[in-house]
């Protein structure tokens, strides 16, 4: 079992930054792919950025350039750095973990508002 935590959510105006934080518990993510996905209201939950066990990355079209995923795998804590923050960029963001064997798991999200 793995549980997750997210952090870092908050207001920001267009422009600014944020850094969001997953931290994991109950389990090493160390051989796990992770990564964090966001749901606007009204809309299906897509995929925003992905790290693998090996250190490769994997960005959704609308983010690179702006938002950069990374692992601390000695502190469990995977972040996701996003710079440049537009208002569509509003949603909640929910942090993903998937094992070598068995389910995902997902934390409970934080949300992220991006005035304009």
């Amino acid at each position: 079992q793995v549980q997750l935590v997210e952090s870092g959510g908050g207001l920001v105006q267009a422009g600014g930054s944020l850094r969001l934080s997953c931290a994991a518990s109950g389990s090493t993510i160390s051989r796990n792919d992770m990564g964090w996905y966001r749901q606007a209201p009204g809309k299906q939950r897509d995929l925003v950025a992905a790290i693998a066990s090996g250190g490769t990355t994997n960005y959704a079209d609308s983010v690179i350039g702006r938002f950069t995923i990374s692992r601390d795998d000695a502190k469990n804590t995977v972040y996701l750095q996003m710079n440049s923050l537009k208002p569509e960029d509003t949603a909640v963001y929910y942090c993903w973990s998937r094992p070598l064997r068995g389910r995902s798991y997902w934390g409970q999200g934080t949300q992220v508002t991006v005035s304009s």
